[in-house]
């Protein structure tokens, strides 16, 4: 007797939920404002988005300044719609400042390119120039194809701190591209950190960075550490190695 009670009642709380779900509105739940922005993508991935600042379209350095003295122009070279790093004229940062951030840029090793380990093609893209000097959070680039070095090191790290997911570099001469989002790290009023950075990296297509956690500032030697910044300029690294100098093309953002 118990048993059919039991069964009773469960088949009448089962029969009223199923008529309560049914006579609930499905309207209530639907949220029709605020409508997101309409942004018209490009005709490929690598083509900017109608909302994006060109950083570099082919023409000039106009976005660009010297990092060693920021009052000055970029010296890098501009030929053929590429960007080259000059050897020994320092590294080049965007005149205007950015916090979290959609970025595309695509570079390449030479063909010709020697040397081995870390001189290989070495640059970086830094996602925030905290300066002075060459402090910053840095995604290496460099020829891994079939070159090998320390894995924290290797392209697409974020450098001496995470290893990428999976090597996916190109041969030498081809055109490699990064795509990266990158949250910045929020701070305390007394300089601590609040939040750290974090950065997702899509290289040539294949994530590298999943949502990564960026121990701080890049540096060669010693641990990562944060210090109080906010906006902060985008970097690339004149790094001064004896091979071939790399070459930047089709550079956007996307304020977010």
């Amino acid at each position: 007797m118990k048993n059919k009670v039991v069964l009773f009642f469960s088949i009448a709380m089962l029969t009223s939920f199923f008529s309560l779900a049914q006579e609930i509105d499905p309207k209530l739940t639907e949220v029709w404002s605020p409508e997101p922005a309409k942004v018209t993508p490009g005709k490929t991935n690598s083509d900017a988005p109608s909302d994006a600042i060109i950083l570099f379209g082919g023409k000039n350095l106009d976005e660009w300044a010297s990092t060693k003295d920021s009052s000055k122009p970029a010296l890098w070279t501009v030929s053929k719609g590429i960007i080259t790093v000059k050897k020994g004229t320092g590294n080049i940062q965007t005149k205007r400042v950015f916090t979290d951030y959609q970025l595309h840029i695509e570079w390449r090793i030479p063909a010709n390119i020697t040397g081995t380990n870390q001189a290989r093609g070495n640059s970086g893209v830094f996602l925030a120039a905290t300066g002075p000097g060459d402090e910053g959070y840095e995604i290496q680039v460099l020829d891994c194809y079939e070159n090998k070095t320390y894995v924290n090191g290797q392209t697409a790290s974020v450098y001496k701190q995470t290893i990428p997911l999976v090597n996916a570099c190109k041969k030498p001469g081809e055109w490699q591209a990064y795509d990266i989002i990158w949250t910045a790290p929020r701070f305390n009023e007394d300089g601590t950190v609040k939040t750290p950075g974090r950065v997702t990296v899509m290289h040539n297509g294949v994530l590298v960075q999943n949502n990564t956690e960026v121990k701080g500032v890049t540096v060669y030697r010693g641990q990562p550490y944060y210090k109080k910044h906010g906006p902060a300029p985008i970097k690339l690294q004149d790094h001064g190695d004896p091979s071939e100098p790399i070459s930047y093309r089709n550079i956007w953002v996307r304020p977010l």
